[in-house]
């Protein structure tokens, strides 16, 4: 099974104005306490042996703030598998042909660049502090020091937006030689900058639809098949660690605010990075990752189903419930491909509405219940997610020889706590009316 290694690196420049991430600001470089800190909570984690994790991933905050030497010496003590996908995010303005060297020759393989707009003005609005000359600098840069996956990311529907923005940027992005796009929505968080001091110009709902589906349209058309709702690349260049995300697999986060899913269990560190620095964040417990996490996941991806391991044996429980579904909605609903339940490019725009859970039941099976309902001038439908008894469980939550025996123990254990929970407080109803 493929294991995940996330750094968080919370130092940047300053705070973009729609950013709601954790991070550091007002910094112009990384502590060597810092990086000692992560050394430390990785041999936590691997004390007798090297994780040796498929994938590793430096996010931020602004992870490009790395020296190159840094860079190596967490990479060296993570010790990754043959052929490990090792990603570093990286502001444009960070970065020089010598450090992007010194980051490729440390074992990074796959850089990616926050580039959101190709026009300065609204790089000024958004508080980014880069230019599109620098963007375009920084693709140069990172071929001639020997990148072959690179990625870019693009912001949609900003103030003022049009499709014309969103050309050039494309452009600026593709002839930088970029592997990989994130194409993904602007959202106001509340305890953002934007959040406290929205923006004038922001398009409507319905345009936001519309400029995704128009970027989606041209994404494609330069030959960035779309992987998942954000996520477009060329073939063979998906980027591995958010799959293991998306698949529910096994990923760790260190650092202030990084989150954790281990063994079918979530846990975070605190944010607060004086804590991590001086030893005393512990990781939080946060629930467990269990069949529900996984069917909602999986309505991100669009991937050939013969592709990935599934993890959940649909077709032997409900192939036939799944199909009358498919069946029966519109052409913005989801498609049964293989044992996967697809969404169509038109319906990736809802898709966070796409399911409901109700978790007040016993066991995850996909219903044939559908809900019709209206979003704008878009018709959707909503699948929605029941439970039944538990012998039902037993057999919808198969999970496959790509995972652990530890995980499958989790996800039965936490439906058995559900089962236990729930008959305790219908015998204490019981007991309160025969009292009345």
């Amino acid at each position: 099974m493929s294991l995940g290694l996330y750094l968080h690196i919370p130092y940047c420049f300053s705070k973009c104005r729609y950013c709601d991430f954790y991070s550091a600001p007002g910094q112009r470089g990384v502590p060597t306490q810092y990086v000692d800190a992560l050394l430390r909570e990785l041999a936590r984690f691997a004390p007798e042996a090297p994780l040796h994790p498929d994938t590793i991933y430096f996010g931020g905050g602004t992870p490009s703030l790395l020296s190159p030497a840094d860079a190596a010496r967490l990479i060296a003590a993570a010790a990754p598998a043959p052929g490990a996908e090792i990603t570093l995010e990286a502001n444009p303005e960070t970065v020089t042909e010598q450090t992007l060297c010194g980051f490729r020759e440390a074992g990074v393989n796959r850089i990616s660049f926050g580039v959101q707009s190709a026009r300065d003005s609204q790089l000024k609005t958004l508080g980014r502090p880069h230019t599109a000359r620098q963007a375009r600098a920084a693709f140069a840069a990172a071929r001639r020091a020997g990148f072959t996956n690179i990625s870019g990311d693009i912001m949609l529907a900003l103030p003022h937006y049009t499709q014309a923005e969103f050309d050039e940027t494309l452009e600026l992005i593709a002839e930088g030689g970029a592997t990989h796009i994130s194409a993904y929505l602007l959202k106001i968080e509340p305890d953002s900058a934007f959040g406290r001091h929205p923006p004038e110009g922001l398009p409507s709902p319905d345009e936001a639809a519309d400029f995704y589906l128009y970027a989606v349209e041209h994404l494609e058309h330069h030959g960035y098949r779309q992987y998942e709702i954000s996520n477009f690349a060329k073939p063979g260049y998906e980027g591995r660690h958010n799959l293991i995300y998306w698949d529910c697999g096994d990923y760790l986060g260190l650092g202030p605010a990084a989150h954790s899913c281990m063994g079918g269990r979530r846990f975070y560190y605190p944010s607060d990075t004086e804590a991590f620095l001086n030893d005393k964040a512990a990781p939080v417990m946060d629930g467990g990752c269990g069949a529900e996490d996984y069917l909602i996941l999986q309505l991100r991806l669009r991937l050939l189903c013969q592709s990935r391991d599934l993890a959940f044996d649909f077709l032997a429980v409900c192939e036939h419930q799944i199909r009358e579904f498919v069946d029966n909605t519109n052409d913005v609903g989801p498609r049964f491909e293989c044992a996967r339940i697809r969404i169509r490019s038109s319906g990736h725009r809802i898709a966070n509405r796409f399911a409901s859970i109700d978790r007040g039941l016993h066991a995850l099976v996909v219903a044939r219940k559908v809900a019709n309902t209206n979003l704008g001038h878009h018709r959707i439908a909503v699948v929605h997610f029941t439970r039944e008894p538990l012998e039902r469980t037993r057999r919808l939550v198969h999970i496959g020889n790509n995972r652990t025996e530890q995980m499958r123990n989790a996800v039965v254990e936490r439906e058995l706590e559900h089962l236990r929970v729930d008959q305790h407080e219908t015998k204490a109803r019981r007991v309160v009316a025969k009292q009345h």
